[in-house]
C-alpha cells in the first residue's frame, strides 16, 4: 500500500470554493489560502440550523506507542456517512510542528481516510499557531518592557505567573533565565518555555464564541503578582486590542477537504495531556450549521480528552453530543493486556481478553456522563477474525454497538458499516441529557477527587506545596467555580506512563496549577507531566525531506 503522503498526492484536489459551494457555504464569504484552504467567518454560524444537527465525538482507549488511529477513524466515519447519503462534516484540531517533527511525523488522518492538502496542514498551514504564539509572546515582551520602564516608580513583581511558547519540542527552554547582559537587556527573572499547544492564547482561541469574547477571555489573562499583593492582568497594561489584532484572522475556522472530497474545519490545536484537547467551539458550531452529521474528536484516551470535551468544550459551549464512538485496537489491547509490544501484532487472544478492562473502564465511564457508546475497532492488516468477533459479542454482551472500521484502506467504503450503526444508534435510542463529572459548585479539591477516582480510579489525591499556595490563590481571586483540567501522562489511568490497563489504588499528585484565568480554567499539573515535550532519540525531522520539489517523511 501506498504511503500516506503518496496516497495524498495522488488525489486530485478540488477548488476549496467548489467545496464550499457545494455544502452551502456562501463563496463571497470564504477567504481562500491558496486553491484548497479557505477561513470562513464565525459571523455565518447559524444556531437554528446547530440544533437541527447531530455531534458525534469520537474518542479512543488509552493510547500506546503502537498508536490507535483516532483521526483516521474520524475522518472515516464522516466518509462513511457521506458515502450512504447523510451530509456530514468534520470538526477537528490543527497538527503541532512539535509532534509533526518529533515523534508522530504528521496528524492529518492517515491511508485513505485523510485531511487534505496534509503537507500544509501538518506544516504552517493559515498560520493560525503562529498568531497564537505571537500573541502569547508579545504580552511576554509587553510584560517585561512594562516592568522595566516602571522600575524607577517602584513597580516590581512579587511573581510571575506567564511564560513564553514556541510550537517546536525543546526541552532546554523547560527553565531559563532572561535579562542577562546588564540593565540595558532588562530585570533578571527565572522564566520558562511551553510549547504552544499548551498557551492559554490557544484555549481562549478554542473556547471565544467571537471577537468580543476572544478579546474579554484576553484581558482576564493572569499575569502575575505586584509586589503589594495585588493581581496584574493583561487589561491592566491596556494591551488586550493589540493582542485581539494579532488575532483577527487565526479566529476564523479553517475549511480544507478530505481524501473523498467531503469538508471539515480543522481549527486549533491544544494538546489532552497538558491543555484541553478540543478543536475550536467555532468551528464544532460551523460544522454544525452546515452538516447534518458532524464528527468531531477529542485528543487521547477517553480518560483525557472525552472528559474535557464534556467538562469544559461542553460545559462552555452549550454543546451535546448524540454519540460517542470509541476507538480501540487489536495492538492497543493487547498491550494492555501485558503483551510486549513486539509481539503485539501476533494473534493473542489472552492478552485480548485481558486488555479489553481497559475498554470496559473507557465505556463505563463514557456512560457515567450520560452517552450512548458505540465500539470503532480500527483494523489493521495483521488482525486476526477470531479476535475481532470476541469483541464484537462482548460488546454485544454489554450492550454496546460494534463495528469494523477500514477507512484506512477503503476510505469512506470502509467506513459503510460504523456509518449505519451510528445513525442507526441515533435514531433508535434518544441520546439523553449531558451529565458533567462535578459540579461549577464544587471545591477545586472535590472536582480533582471526583475525576481522579470516579473516572481514573485513584484511590486518593494529594497536592504539593506549589499546588497548596495556587490552591489559596483561586480562593483570593475567586475562581474556584472555574472546571479543572487535569494534565498528566495520556499512557495510563495513572500519572505513571508504565501502568497500562486499568491502574488502581494510586495516589493522584498534584504538584502544581495553572490558573487559566482567562481561558477560564483550572490546569492541575499530575505527575511528571511536562508542558514543554522534548525530542526522542530518532526524531522524525532525520526522515523530512523536499525530493525532486516534493515533500517525504510526513504521514
Amino acid at each position: 500500500m501506498k504511503s500516506d503522503i503518496e496516497i495524498a498526492r495522488s488525489i486530485q484536489l478540488q477548488n476549496i470554493s467548489e467545496i464550499a459551494d457545494k455544502y452551502g457555504i456562501p463563496q463571497d464569504e470564504i477567504s481562500q489560502y491558496g486553491k484548497h484552504i479557505a477561513k470562513v467567518p464565525y459571523t455565518l454560524i447559524d444556531e437554528e440550523k446547530i440544533a437541527k444537527s447531530n455531534l458525534i465525538l469520537v474518542t479512543a482507549i488509552t493510547p500506546t506507542k503502537a498508536g490507535i488511529g483516532k483521526t483516521t477513524v474520524s475522518i472515516g466515519l464522516a466518509l462513511g456517512l457521506n458515502k450512504i447519503g447523510k451530509k456530514a462534516f468534520c470538526a477537528l484540531r490543527e497538527p503541532s510542528l512539535g509532534p509533526c517533527f518529533g515523534m508522530k511525523g504528521g496528524a492529518a488522518g492517515g491511508g485513505y481516510a485523510q485531511v487534505l492538502p496534509m503537507e500544509k496542514i501538518n506544516l504552517h498551514f493559515t498560520g493560525d499557531f503562529h498568531a497564537i504564539t505571537s500573541a502569547h509572546n508579545m504580552i511576554t515582551a509587553l510584560l517585561d518592557n512594562y516592568l522595566y520602564q516602571n522600575k524607577d516608580k517602584g513597580v516590581a513583581m512579587k511573581e510571575i505567573l506567564w511564560n513564553r511558547v514556541l510550537d517546536v519540542n525543546d526541552r532546554g527552554l523547560r527553565n531559563i533565565i532572561t535579562g542577562l547582559g546588564g540593565k540595558a537587556n532588562g530585570i533578571v527573572r527565572e522564566s520558562a518555555f511551553d510549547i504552544t499547544p499548551a498557551s492559554e492564547i490557544m484555549a481562549i482561541l478554542c473556547l471565544a464564541k467571537d471577537e468580543h469574547d476572544l478579546r474579554r477571555r484576553i484581558e482576564n489573562i493572569l499575569l502575575g503578582f505586584l509586589v503589594d499583593g495585588k493581581p496584574l492582568y493583561v487589561k491592566d497594561l491596556g494591551i488586550a486590542g493589540a493582542i485581539t489584532v494579532l488575532l483577527q484572522d487565526a479566529i476564523s475556522p479553517n475549511l480544507v477537504q478530505t481524501t473523498e472530497h467531503t469538508p471539515a474545519f480543522v481549527h486549533g490545536g491544544p494538546f489532552a495531556n497538558i491543555a484541553h484537547g478540543c478543536n475550536s467551539i467555532l468551528a464544532t458550531r460551523m460544522a454544525m450549521t452546515y452538516g447534518d452529521y458532524v464528527i468531531t474528536e477529542a485528543g487521547f484516551g477517553a480518560d483525557l480528552g472525552a472528559e474535557k470535551f464534556y467538562d469544559i468544550k461542553c460545559r462552555k459551549g452549550g454543546l451535546s453530543p448524540k454519540l460517542t464512538v470509541i476507538v480501540a485496537t487489536a495492538q492497543g489491547l493487547k498491550m494492555h493486556g501485558g503483551v510486549d509490544v513486539k509481539a503485539i501484532k501476533e494473534p493473542n487472544m489472552a492478552g485480548l481478553i485481558e486488555g479489553t478492562k481497559n475498554l470496559d473502564k473507557h465505556i463505563e465511564n463514557l456512560k457515567s456522563f450520560g452517552q450512548n457508546i458505540v465500539v470503532a475497532f480500527n483494523k489493521y492488516a495483521n488482525d486476526v477474525e477470531e479476535e475481532i468477533d470476541y469483541l464484537r459479542k462482548h460488546c454485544a454482551e454489554i450492550g454496546v454497538g460494534f463495528a469494523v472500521n477500514n477507512a484506512f484502506v477503503e476510505g469512506g467504503n470502509g467506513a459503510v458499516e460504523l456509518a449505519n450503526l451510528v445513525v442507526e444508534t441515533i435514531e433508535k435510542t434518544p441520546s439523553a441529557p449531558l451529565t458533567f463529572a462535578y459540579a461549577d459548585t464544587d471545591s477545586v479539591e472535590e472536582k480533582v477527587e471526583k475525576v481522579a477516582k470516579n473516572l481514573y480510579g485513584a484511590k486518593s489525591v494529594s497536592f504539593g506545596a506549589l499546588a497548596k499556595k495556587k490552591l489559596q490563590m483561586i480562593q483570593d481571586l475567586g475562581v474556584a467555580h472555574f472546571p479543572i483540567c487535569i494534565a498528566k501522562t495520556q499512557y495510563s489511568f495513572s500519572t505513571d506512563a508504565n501502568a497500562y490497563g486499568v491502574a488502581t489504588g494510586f495516589d493522584l499528585h498534584v504538584r502544581d496549577i495553572v490558573i487559566n484565568a482567562g481561558a477560564e480554567m483550572l490546569v492541575m499539573v499530575a505527575g511528571e507531566i511536562m508542558r514543554m515535550p522534548g525530542l526522542p532519540k530518532e526524531p522524525q525531522a532525520l526522515h523530512i525531506d523536499i525530493v525532486n520539489g516534493e515533500i517525504e517523511g510526513l504521514s
